[in-house]
C-alpha cells in the first residue's frame, strides 16, 4: 500500500520579490520585481492537476500566516514599526517551497518500521529560518497516524534545509532504499546551508542503517555557481540518479559507494561540456521532479525555462532518444515560482506512505484543487509592488485570503 506522495506548497498571497535570499541567483537577479501571487498559485495548482493526470498521489501545504505576527515579537518589534527588511521577512512566502519542509525517510528503512519525518530548522536564511514552528504544526496534523515519527528541527547552529539535500534511492518505493545526504562546506561566496552533522542527526533520529546511509559533500563549484541546495543540480528516483558533472565533490567516490550498495542503480551523470553549470542552474534542469507513474515510464517534470535554454533541451532529447532511463518529458509553467529561485522540486516534499495514513485534508484531486483555485482566485492579489509591503490594506488582505483557504479546506485549526 506504501505510495510516493507529492505534497506541494501552495503558493502564498504574501508571494513578493523582496531577493532575501543570499546565494539564490534568480531571487537576487529579480528583487524588487512586481510578483503576481495569483498567477503563481494557480500555476502551482496547475503543476498539480498534471501530476493527478499522470496518475500520482498528490498532497498539499498550507500557506503560513503571514506577516509573522509572533516572530516580530520575539524580536521586540510589530509589523508597523519594523525595519523594511525585518518587513520583508516576516511577510516571506518562501515556505512555498515544501522540498524545505523536511527530511523523510520512509518505513523500509526505518529501524522501527515508521516513517520519520525532521522538520527544517532553515536557520542559514532570517526570512526563513522562523517557519518551522508552522510547518511543524502541519506535519503533525497531517501525519499524525502512529505509521509516522515527526521530529522537531535538528537545533542551531547546525543548518539542515530538508529533503533539498537528501536523495534516496530503491528497487521500489516499497522497498528498503539508500539514503543520501548531501552537505556543504563555507568558503566560497556563499554560505553552505546544509551541515554534516545536521545531516548525521538526521541519520539518528531516523533510525537508519549506517550500512545504507551515505554522506556525500557538494562540490564548492555548484555552491559558489548558486546551486544552494543539492536539488539544484541533482535528483534521484528509485534507481535512477540523475546528477550534473560537478554536482559532487567526489563524484567517483560517490557513485563507487552507491553501486557497492545498490548494484542496480543507474547514474544518469550530464557533462559540464553539453550543459554548463551555468544553463543547468538557470534552467532549474536537475530541480525537476523526477517520477514514475503507474505507466512505469520513469519521467521528468521540468519547468518552461529548461525547454528554453538550447543546450539543455538537446541533451534531454538525445537522452530520451537513446536508451536512457529517463524516457518521458514533462513541461510545466512554474515561472513566478522559479522568478524567485524555485522549481518543480522545490515545490513538492515527498513522502512514501499509505495514503490511507494521512490526513484527508492534506490530500488533493482535482475537485479539490478546484476549491482551492477559486478561494485563490477571488482572494489573492494579483500584483504586489515591493514597495506596497508597508500598505496596511495589502496586510489585512493577504492574512483574509489566508483564513478563506483555511476554512474553505477545514483547516481553521491551523489559524
Amino acid at each position: 500500500m506504501l505510495r510516493e506522495i507529492n505534497f506541494d506548497g501552495i503558493i502564498g498571497p504574501s508571494h513578493n520579490y523582496a531577493g532575501l535570499s543570499h546565494g539564490n541567483l534568480a531571487a537576487t537577479r529579480n528583487a524588487g520585481h512586481v510578483s503576481h501571487p495569483r498567477a503563481a498559485a494557480l500555476q502551482g495548482i496547475a503543476k498539480m492537476r498534471a501530476n493527478l493526470d499522470l496518475g500520482l498521489v498528490q498532497g498539499i501545504f498550507l500557506p503560513h500566516p503571514r506577516p509573522d505576527h509572533p516572530w516580530l515579537r520575539s524580536l521586540s518589534t510589530d509589523y508597523d514599526a519594523a525595519s523594511p527588511v525585518l518587513k520583508a521577512r516576516a511577510l516571506s512566502a518562501s515556505a512555498m517551497w515544501a522540498a524545505n519542509a523536511a527530511t523523510v525517510s520512509p518505513a523500509p528503512d526505518s529501524g522501527d518500521g515508521r516513517c520519520h519525518l525532521t522538520v527544517a530548522n532553515l536557520v542559514t536564511m532570517p526570512h526563513r529560518s522562523h517557519e518551522w514552528p508552522a510547518t511543524l504544526a502541519q506535519l503533525r496534523l497531517a501525519f499524525a497516524d502512529p505509521a509516522f515519527a515527526v521530529h522537531a528541527p535538528v537545533p542551531a547552529p547546525f543548518g539542515d534545509e530538508g529533503a533539498a539535500n537528501h536523495m534516496r534511492l530503491c528497487a521500489a518505493h516499497d522497498r528498503p532504499g539508500v539514503e543520501v545526504f548531501v552537505y556543504g562546506e563555507g568558503g566560497g561566496p556563499f554560505p553552505a546551508r546544509q551541515h554534516r552533522e545536521a545531516c548525521e542527526a538526521v541519520a539518528r533520529a531516523h533510525r537508519l542503517s549506517p550500512d545504507r546511509t551515505v554522506f556525500a559533500r557538494q562540490s564548492e563549484a555548484a555552491i559558489a555557481a548558486g546551486a544552494f541546495h543539492n536539488d539544484v543540480v541533482a535528483v534521484a528516483n528509485e534507481r535512477v540518479l540523475f546528477a550534473h558533472e560537478q554536482a559532487f565533490a567526489e563524484p567517483d567516490r560517490l557513485y563507487a559507494e552507491l553501486r557497492r550498495l545498490m548494484p542496480e542503480v543507474e547514474i544518469v551523470e550530464v557533462p559540464a561540456a553539453e550543459v554548463s553549470l551555468a544553463d543547468a542552474i538557470s534552467s532549474y534542469l536537475f530541480n525537476a521532479q523526477l517520477v514514475t507513474p503507474p505507466s512505469g515510464e520513469t519521467t521528468l517534470i521540468l519547468p518552461q525555462e529548461a525547454r528554453d535554454t538550447p543546450s539543455v533541451w538537446r541533451w534531454l532529447q538525445a537522452h530520451v532518444a537513446g536508451n536512457g532511463p529517463i524516457r518521458r518529458l514533462e513541461v510545466v509553467n512554474v515561472r513566478e515560482s522559479m522568478a524567485n529561485g524555485g522549481g518543480p522540486a522545490c515545490l513538492r516534499l515527498r513522502v512514501v506512505a499509505d495514503p490511507a495514513t494521512v490526513d484527508p485534508r492534506f490530500l488533493v484531486d482535482h475537485a479539490r484543487l478546484d476549491r482551492i483555485a477559486a478561494i485563490v482566485e477571488r482572494h489573492w492579489p494579483e500584483a504586489i509592488d515591493p514597495a506596497m509591503i508597508t500598505n496596511p490594506d495589502l496586510i489585512v488582505g493577504i492574512e483574509a485570503a489566508r483564513l478563506a483557504l483555511l476554512e474553505a479546506l477545514d483547516c481553521l485549526i491551523l489559524a
